[in-house]
């Protein structure tokens, strides 16, 4: 009962109210003015809520173009995309995945205190189903609640850890002071996003300053995020329109997609400078309680993912991947999974990516298409499993002989290796997992500084612009 309620409190309220009242509760602690405080809340709900009404008008325009792209394809893998709304279905569907919505937050704000984590997770609650869906598929492939609950805590703490890598360069990257994205089924792409803009770096490619900033200085106002918003929106309409050309209907749904991909390129960027004004008395009370002598901890509180959704290379970078995905899904050798609902997240599941690279739309292509090529496979070997639980929860399958999966939820290798390091029960390669946590998170606390350093130093040589969401 106690946690139903608890789902329903969150359910009711959501981040745009949930966030502004842990920031005024911070500020007080940090000894805002109350009215100061107060006004930093309100930004902070004012700009969640813009996101939320921007990206809300923005899908629908997207959803029905992307989905007509795949029915153009004429392909049909045994396996369907359904969307995120599916999986948190099922997470908020099991016992162990209410049990996790109170035990998340109990966890999450004890780490936090104790020091463990300098992440304040509980900004972004919502988003803890991520964990839920994997355990609430250990909790009825396996009938074992421990297991299941040791899982997502588990996976919580990898999350955290990647989290606090990814802290200051995201914040750095998206212009939002001392705020952290931590939706799990996109930080547990941080070490593969590292290592692949290590790589990529060393082909070269750090050279090649195509992100927005450089080509608008190339293009002058062709080059503007607005015009490239444009020129995408008619790029993805007429890929999603491509049997129907020769009607007017088409014609009018690719000029709506490429006014409201314009739209979003110049309204979010405003939006995002209100938001990230809410964290600026945080970050002045920080420097004053630095210059006081006292030892300022360094923390980040968690905002959702859709903060970054809107950035000009974000959104550039997510929607050229839409298409990309829907070949390579066709062609990989193996792969069962058609991305379809989910498709339009991948601007959302980007971001780790794009923050890494400091906007390298090139890099960041070639990396979410090989990250999200692996994720595919994860979703084909997964998805008889999730199939399954998926019925035993009450969630209709479409078509008799058909699999579902969520490809923003489900294909991520890391989170999936993680489930079946659990699912195997062994305790050989669970204790592994723990020791090789144990590890990184020992050796990151020790290199904290120099790991933050290289992350902002590792595209040095392509002279990025910086960020300007932030305004």
């Amino acid at each position: 009962m106690f946690f139903e309620i608890l789902k329903q409190i969150f359910d009711t309220f959501g981040a745009a109210i949930f966030v502004p009242v842990v920031l005024f509760i911070v500020a007080l602690f940090l000894k805002i003015k109350p009215k100061q405080a107060f006004n930093a809340a309100l930004l902070a709900g004012i700009g969640l809520t813009g996101f939320n009404m921007l990206i809300g008008s923005y899908i629908p325009l997207v959803a029905p173009v992307v989905k007509r792209m795949v029915e153009i394809t004429g392909v049909n893998l045994p396996v369907m995309d359904l969307g995120w709304q599916t999986t948190a279905i099922v997470g908020y569907s099991t016992k162990v995945g209410m049990v996790f919505v109170g035990l998340a937050l109990l966890v999450q704000i004890v780490l936090f205190l104790l020091k463990w984590t300098n992440i304040f997770m509980p900004g972004d609650l919502w988003n803890n189903y991520s964990f839920m869906v994997w355990g609430s598929l250990i909790y009825l492939l396996t009938n074992n609640m421990i297991l299941a609950v040791f899982c997502m805590i588990v996976m919580n703490l990898y999350i955290l850890l990647f989290a606090e890598v990814l802290a200051k360069r995201w914040s750095t990257y998206y212009g939002y002071p001392n705020c952290a994205m931590t939706a799990p089924h996109h930080l547990e792409a941080v070490p593969y996003a590292v290592a692949m803009n290590w790589l990529l770096n060393k082909f070269g490619l750090h050279k090649i300053n195509l992100n927005p900033q450089s080509i608008q200085k190339k293009l002058g106002f062709l080059g503007e995020p607005m015009f490239l918003g444009f020129l995408l929106g008619i790029f993805l309409g007429i890929m999603g329109n491509l049997s129907r050309l020769s009607t007017l209907t088409a014609w009018g749904e690719i000029a709506g997609l490429a006014i409201g991909t314009a739209a979003v390129m110049n309204i979010f960027p405003k939006v995002a400078g209100v938001f990230a004004s809410a964290f600026l008395p945080l970050t002045e009370a920080s420097k004053k309680t630095a210059k006081s002598g006292v030892k300022s901890r360094e923390w980040y509180l968690a905002v959702n993912d859709a903060a970054g959704y809107g950035e000009p290379a974000t959104l550039i970078t997510g929607i050229i991947l839409i298409p990309v995905m829907v070949v390579l899904a066709l062609i990989l050798p193996g792969n069962t999974t058609l991305p379809m609902v989910d498709l339009i997240a991948l601007p959302f599941m980007i971001e780790v990516v794009i923050a890494v690279s400091n906007g390298n739309i090139l890099k960041g292509i070639i990396s979410g298409a090989i990250w999200f090529a692996l994720g595919l496979y994860m979703c084909s070997y997964t998805a008889p499993l999730f199939t399954e639980v998926a019925t035993q929860v009450g969630v209709k399958i479409p078509a008799v002989g058909v699999m579902i999966t969520s490809f923003g939820i489900l294909a991520h290798p890391f989170m999936g290796l993680l489930f079946l390091a659990f699912l195997s029960q062994n305790v050989i390669i669970i204790g592994g997992v723990l020791v090789i946590y144990f590890a990184l998170y020992f050796w990151f606390k020790k290199n904290r500084t120099a790991v933050h350093a290289y992350l902002e130093d590792a595209n040095q040589e392509s002279k990025p612009a910086g960020q300007t969401v932030s305004g």
